[in-house]
């Protein structure tokens, strides 16, 4: 680190969040996040489409929540499973989004070693549960649908709390040795983290050893969790659409579509953006940096937004209640 730079961080913080230890190295204690490396000039105006799909995000997903807790009738396995969404939606933009607008409004913005490390582990453990909450989701409409006879047998108040639980405890065993690993590197060139929020790769980057281990952790258990998530939820909906094909009445059939078409949609958009981000980061040595810091933001953005849309204004019990608590013209 030079002289340069000391002086430069010490103009906009004020102090600098480092312990020296020897003449060759470092141990940094805060990260500095700079936002969009080379749009910097354009945060400003970035920051007004992400403030309003944060709004939409909060605003739906809270009406879901809000609707289904205050409506005993709707206390079925497919609204429980909608409002663990909404929820989990709610969290995973809003342990990102309040500090990305923070670094968009008022420039680069220091966080706390411990506090990076918290961001990170919400960030991958929200995801892990989003995730595993549209498999449940979908496993919930494969049951409806292929096995409507069994619904009520299956599908118990205590099968839904236990795979609360379920999906809760893969979250955080799937992502402690991520942060295990992170605590095992030694930083002892940079602390500038050029994105908007903490996450894995971001932050192991910087280090000074070997971040090969931490590398093959994270895409392996990316490739266990979500990536077979994906999986069984395309074999759901292609099951579930080979039942739809040999329904008799086209009405019928035209309801279902319509359901699961919506469902694959958002399906799509989480995994697809997901995925991308993800190997892009790893592998995408040549896709603009500004390009991929802006992508791992919208995966986190975009399904939170389109959720409540998608599962909630198109759910018609849920459409009419939300109607119903709106103020109604004179």
């Amino acid at each position: 680190m030079d002289n340069i730079t000391i002086q430069i961080w010490k103009r906009h913080f004020g102090h600098l969040s480092v312990t020296k230890l020897n003449y060759s190295s470092t141990r940094f204690t805060s990260f500095l996040l700079t936002g969009v490396p080379g749009l910097e000039d354009f945060q400003i105006w970035i920051s007004i489409p992400f403030s309003f799909m944060y709004f939409l995000a909060v605003i739906g997903n809270g009406l879901v929540i809000a609707v289904v807790a205050s409506d005993r009738s709707l206390h079925e396995p497919m609204y429980l499973f909608l409002t663990m969404l909404a929820l989990n939606d709610v969290l995973l933009c809003t342990a990102t989004v309040p500090k990305m607008l923070l670094i968009f409004w008022q420039g680069p913005s220091l966080s706390t070693f411990a506090a990076c490390l918290t961001q990170m582990f919400l960030v991958h453990a929200l995801f892990l549960s989003e995730s595993a909450v549209l498999l449940a989701m979908a496993f919930d409409r494969y049951v409806a649908i292929c096995a409507p006879l069994h619904y009520a047998t299956l599908l118990t108040g205590s099968l839904i709390g236990k795979v609360g639980l379920a999906l809760v405890a893969r979250s955080v065993v799937v992502v402690t040795p991520g942060v295990l690993l992170i605590l095992r590197l030694h930083f002892c060139r940079s602390n500038v983290i050029h994105h908007t929020y903490c996450e894995n790769m971001g932050i192991a980057k910087l280090a000074c050893n070997s971040i090969t281990l931490n590398s093959i952790y994270g895409l392996t258990a990316a490739l266990l969790t979500t990536g077979l998530d994906c999986i069984f939820i395309s074999l759901s909906y292609w099951l579930i659409l080979r039942t739809v094909f040999q329904l008799p009445s086209r009405e019928a059939r035209k309801k279902a579509f319509g359901t699961c078409g919506a469902h694959i949609c958002v399906i799509l958009t989480f995994y697809t953006l997901a995925f991308f981000s993800f190997f892009t980061h790893r592998f995408g040595h040549h896709v603009p940096r500004h390009a991929l810091i802006l992508l791992a933001n919208l995966y986190l953005l975009v399904p939170p937004t389109m959720n409540p849309i998608v599962y909630g204004v198109k759910t018609k019990e849920i459409r009419m209640r939300v109607l119903a608590l709106c103020p109604q013209p004179n």
